[in-house]
């Protein structure tokens, strides 16, 4: 489809789309908003900056505003669940965006915040809440919210959702919604646990999926370097000599060890802040904010911290710690490449990751090329990998020639 225009939104949600600059919708929003502007159930399978909540968002606005009610006091119309605070933040801020010619008001409700001005604006009455589970069920134990208005439910990253152990106050919120609903669930994974959450909550439900589940951007470039522990943050200094490192977004697995990677940094004259769950709402708010304007080139974070992290430009990721889970690694690598752009991806394994860097690899059904044209390459650590060159899965990983390394390798067809 060439222009949403084909779409058979309301006219003022096209003027709004076409001032954010949008003329052509992304496969996930093709797909996605005829079947939703239908009432019918969805279930979407797609990584994270490939349009998503638009392919939500847009139809819910106009369903809404086409059935005209107004909004009642403590009882929403519309809610929406996402599992971090900075995920719901930018939800609702897409709504204000593409809603601002609608005559209708959603607000985000999350812990980390004073609870008082979002039982003020929940009295006053608003079409649609995004909210996070924790501080929802707390409003709806003290009497400030109530369920049974609600018309269409969403539940976004729903994998993310049980990563973070959130599925049973999912479950109790949902228990808690009118039987007589449109339901829609955007995960980027489907492992069998999410599946059985679908089955119990969708009802016969179209199933849209952009690209295969857990499969990673295709245009991030990625690579792995194998590296000593304690000489990552050597290594990550001497990355970000490289100035076409512009805006990056580094991971580590701990909240301390972004706080050590942060202050190493800028310790390195390199402008950087950490967020992770410790940080109170206002300073992750700042730090995201200056890491958006390009105040910050860097930007350390933990994966639950980093979830819903939408900044346009991301030129790089950086794993300083490879993750536990290996889906993880999908998220975390989809913060660049986004909406169309390139970006790079460079993880650091050290001797005790090996066995997290194979799982990803299972995971994302691809071979990760390795860099060690680095200061810092551990040759004992790729060797007992089995990746030396002259190795048989060492030429299939570095390639015939080394500047063919970075060329995707052939993935595997075994599952993860």
């Amino acid at each position: 489809m060439n222009s949403f225009l084909g779409l058979e939104l309301a006219p003022p949600l096209l003027r709004a789309i076409s001032d954010e600059g949008y003329t052509t919708p992304s496969p996930i929003q093709e797909k996605s908003i005829p079947a939703l502007l239908k009432g019918k159930d969805l279930l979407g399978v797609a990584q994270t900056g490939t349009g998503k909540t638009a392919a939500f968002a847009l139809p819910l606005l106009h369903r809404i505003a086409a059935n005209g009610n107004k909004s009642l006091p403590r009882k929403p119309r519309a809610l929406i669940l996402a599992p971090t605070r900075e995920l719901a933040g930018q939800i609702n801020d897409s709504l204000k965006a593409y809603g601002r010619n609608l005559p209708l008001r959603s607000s985000a409700v999350f812990g980390g915040a004073s609870i008082r001005p979002q039982i003020k604006l929940l009295a006053k009455g608003v079409h649609i809440i995004v909210a996070t589970p924790g501080r929802l069920l707390d409003l709806m134990n003290q009497g400030h919210i109530q369920l049974d208005a609600v018309e269409i439910f969403i539940l976004d990253e729903a994998d993310r959702m049980l990563d973070m152990g959130f599925i049973p106050d999912v479950k109790k919120i949902t228990a808690a919604l009118p039987q007589l609903r449109q339901t829609v669930m955007f995960s980027a994974t489907m492992p069998k646990s999410i599946q059985g959450l679908a089955d119990g909550l969708l009802k016969e439900p179209v199933r849209v999926e952009v690209s295969p589940g857990a499969t990673t951007a295709e245009k991030v470039e990625q690579k792995v370097l194998f590296v000593a522990k304690e000489k990552k943050r050597a290594l990550i200094t001497e990355l970000m000599t490289d100035e076409n490192i512009e805006r990056v977004l580094v991971f580590t697995r701990t909240k301390h060890g972004a706080d050590r990677v942060a202050r190493h940094l800028e310790q390195s004259g390199i402008k950087s802040a950490a967020i992770h769950g410790n940080k109170s709402q206002n300073t992750r708010q700042r730090a995201l904010d200056s890491f958006r304007s390009g105040k910050i080139r860097a930007l350390v974070a933990t994966d639950i911290a980093a979830r819903g992290i939408d900044v346009d430009g991301v030129t790089h990721v950086i794993n300083f710690d490879l993750p536990n889970e290996p889906e993880s690694y999908v998220h975390r690598i989809g913060r660049t490449a986004r909406a169309g752009e390139k970006g790079i991806a460079l993880s650091f394994c050290d001797h005790e990751e090996r066995g997290c860097l194979r799982d990803i690899e299972k995971v994302i059904r691809q071979t990760v090329p390795v860099k060690e044209d680095h200061p810092f390459h551990a040759a004992d650590i790729a060797n007992y990998f089995g990746q030396s060159k002259d190795s048989a899965q060492g030429k299939k990983r570095y390639g015939k020639r080394r500047n063919n390394s970075h060329r995707p390798r052939r993935s595997s067809r075994k599952a993860a």
